[in-house]
């Protein structure tokens, strides 16, 4: 295979990490080399999204590489057409596969026959491309990860498994708030400690305790797309778990806001706190677009 899958931010070590942020760093400062000329990229989404279709389409774009982009409806992966068949025709006609879908395992399985590099734009275990643009912002606003304090409050699903990971690795320490139920598998946080780079994970259920002292404070939806059938479980499960300005009085005075988007404002997050000025989203948006071209780099080793 010519090139690197981006599966996993697990996957990663502490190098890679800086490496991808020290080149969506220099693709922010300096704009869009042309180090994708002539490679196609094909996006893959089981799952709607706004930023991770943005940042691949007009990243790739701007660095001279071309997307041919595909919705569920085109390939019903597992009832027309296995996914392995999927890859193995697109890995004779382009550079490289982006996936986004529900399960993990059709990621793992895409890689097991693909001859071309392939990006995770997020599954059921795992979001990196969010964590890299997370970290990013972060690394933006305080200039350095090691010893950063931070929470995450919400449901231990994938967006917080890939932070965890992230953080361990740049050196950050993370505590994650979550409903029993809910939270991260043991094995998970077990193994995000285990991995090099300084950082630390610990498992809560009191919000309280987690943001006590955070540099900034991350939440997410409560029910994830595929999840709908348990919103209003979830809405209960989740009731105590809202970044609200009460949770944040708990917080030092000056801790960030964060949050993935699409946001419920008035369900995991309020309007006040979501539009205040601690709130740091939609820098994080926007980092997604310099992260993306940055794991894009990655994957053909043009960085």
């Amino acid at each position: 295979m010519i090139g690197r899958d981006l599966v996993a931010i697990a996957d990663l070590s502490p190098d890679s990490v800086l490496e991808l942020l020290d080149s969506a760093e220099h693709l922010k400062r300096s704009g869009p080399d042309q180090s994708l000329s002539g490679k196609v990229i094909t996006t893959i989404f089981e799952k709607p999204s706004l930023r991770t279709k943005a940042s691949l389409e007009i990243g790739a774009q701007l660095l001279g590489g071309h997307v041919v982009a595909f919705g569920a409806h085109e390939f019903q992966i597992g009832d027309r057409e296995p996914i392995e068949d999927v890859t193995r025709v697109i890995s004779r006609m382009a550079d490289g596969i982006a996936l986004r879908v529900f399960s993990h395992q059709t990621i793992l399985s895409a890689c097991n026959v693909s001859d071309i590099p392939i990006l995770n734009a997020l599954s059921d275990l795992e979001h990196p491309c969010q964590a890299l643009a997370d970290i990013f912002t972060l690394k933006e606003k305080f200039g350095s990860l090691g010893g950063l304090n931070i929470a995450f409050v919400g449901d231990g699903y994938n967006v917080a498994r890939s932070l965890a990971y992230a953080s361990v690795m740049s050196g950050m320490h993370i505590k994650i708030a979550s409903p029993v139920g809910y939270q991260l598998d043991p094995s998970v946080v077990e193994s995000a400690n285990s991995l090099p780079g300084g950082g630390t994970v610990l498992q809560l259920s009191e919000p309280s305790e987690a943001v006590r002292d955070a540099a900034a404070v991350y939440t997410d939806v409560w029910a994830s797309m595929g999840q709908e059938s348990e919103t209003a479980l979830r809405a209960e499960a989740f009731s105590s778990y809202q970044i609200n300005s009460e949770l944040m009085s708990l917080a030092p005075s000056d801790a960030l806001v964060m949050h993935d988007l699409p946001a419920h404002q008035g369900e995991e997050i309020t309007r006040e706190v979501f539009e205040g000025p601690n709130s740091i989203i939609f820098d994080q948006a926007e980092n997604r677009l310099f992260t993306t071209q940055a794991a894009l780099k990655y994957m053909f080793n043009a960085n």
